[in-house]
């Protein structure tokens, strides 16, 4: 854990986040939490750590994205040496939309 940002304050945060229950009540709670840019900057990382994940080049990502070659190689370093938080939560994504998909069948 990164004891630069445990606290309680963060602690609190954390779990107003987790008490969302759907997609509206994120949206809801973001766009009072965080400016517009903030939020599409977070969304910008996170799109980034997947195509990472799925091996796309910095090319195809910066194309796709926008993103910079800076934020690329933070959000690649975070994969490789971070804590496993954006792994754990594309990993999860990915599990849900195969059972979404598993039961149309």
């Amino acid at each position: 854990m990164n004891s630069k940002i445990k606290n309680e304050a963060t602690d609190n945060l954390f779990r107003c986040i987790l008490t969302m229950k759907n997609l509206d009540e994120c949206y809801r709670l973001f766009e009072d939490l965080c400016t517009v840019h903030e939020i599409q900057a977070i969304a910008q990382r996170m799109q980034v750590a997947e195509m990472l994940d799925r091996k796309c080049t910095y090319i195809e990502i910066a194309e796709k994205t926008g993103a910079s070659t800076a934020t690329i190689s933070r959000v690649n370093r975070a994969l490789t040496y971070g804590m496993d938080g954006y792994k754990l939560a594309i990993d999860r994504v990915r599990a849900q939309a195969e059972a979404e998909d598993n039961g149309k069948d």
